[in-house]
């Protein structure tokens, strides 16, 4: 099929690292390759696709370049290319997970920004003001994702109480694809999923964990499935990389948050979008990449099925983003 117009793109998926827009162009039903024509102004490359009855737009942050504002200026000129068609995003990669007691979060689980309280689903941890006590105190708000995106997180939520959610099975169809797909989207082994009590630092001059002993892990129970499994609620974005056990926790209790990350601030005022996140760490010392092609990959397979849930009249009926920075 030739490529439609650029009129008919109408949902922008935004990534920041090369294996996130890698794993989405794994989802994609059909892939037209790139856009040959763009705004003179525009420095973005994109992937056009469809996914079902949607097309999508792709583009990924520049190399090197990671943060609220280098997501900022992707998405800026999106839609300066894009001005008539664009409607609603997806703001799709890797986070780092936030496990407590009442959330059971896992490497390869997936996060996906929902309103809770006065919170539109993401939070800016780190802007604010120092107060005359010298305590932090965050100011302002982010918007929420668009109703269009929310009402399909809703049916998408009710179908799974009935029956087995379908990301799990686009991402194993995504993964045995090619020799190639099975080496960097592959899931590691569960022994490689160890969550460290905060107390418990990484050795500096130890590249692995293989060394850290078990006494240090917490005690988790053992899953029923080992599918990737969703978790709704806040996202915290900044532009700092955490990895300290200690200002994780401290950051969990001030902002109720599931995981970090650090473009999706630079995106809710002016890019109306849903951000979704796959676990490859903790956000402490233990960090590393081994999770980092799994979660990416989760974390499409999850956007390629929340899509499913979405008629195309509802995008429709969104306001181009063109209009919605203007106001």
């Amino acid at each position: 099929m030739a490529c439609p117009s650029r009129e008919t793109f109408q949902i922008g998926w935004i990534c920041a690292l090369p294996i996130e827009a890698a794993a989405a162009m794994e989802m994609l039903d059909e892939d037209f390759g790139p856009l040959d024509s763009q705004d003179m102004s525009d420095s973005n490359t994109y992937t056009l696709g469809r996914i079902g009855k949607h097309y999508v737009v792709i583009a990924c942050l520049p190399a090197g370049q990671y943060g609220n504002n280098a997501a900022t200026t992707v998405a800026n000129n999106m839609v300066r290319t894009f001005s008539t068609s664009l409607r609603v995003g997806l703001m799709v990669g890797v986070g780092g997970g936030i496990p407590s007691t009442a959330h059971d979060i896992r490497l390869g689980d997936v996060v996906i920004s929902c309103p809770e309280g006065t919170v539109g689903g993401v939070v800016q941890y780190d802007m604010g003001k120092v107060g005359l006590d010298g305590g932090f105190y965050r100011n302002g708000s982010l918007n929420s994702p668009p109703r269009s995106l929310l009402t399909a997180v809703s049916s998408m939520r009710a179908a799974e109480l009935r029956d087995d959610p379908r990301f799990p099975e686009y991402l194993a169809n995504a993964t045995r694809r090619t020799t190639r797909t099975r080496k960097n989207f592959g899931r590691p082994n569960l022994e490689l999923d160890r969550l460290f009590k905060p107390e418990h630092h990484h050795p500096v001059t130890v590249n692995s964990c293989d060394g850290c002993p078990a006494e240090w892990e917490e005690i988790r129970s053992k899953r029923e499935s080992s599918d990737p499994q969703p978790h709704y609620g806040i996202i915290a974005s900044g532009n700092s990389v955490i990895k300290h056990a200690g200002t994780r926790e401290k950051l969990r209790l001030a902002t109720g948050a599931l995981c970090f990350e650090m473009e999706a601030a630079g995106l809710m005022q002016d890019f109306p979008c849903i951000v979704i996140r796959g676990v490859c760490d903790y956000a402490d010392s233990h960090k590393n990449k081994q999770w980092q092609g799994y979660a990416a990959l989760a974390a499409a397979s999850y956007a390629k099925e929340l899509l499913g849930y979405i008629p195309v009249a509802h995008v429709s009926q969104e306001s181009l983003v063109v209009d919605a920075c203007s106001k």
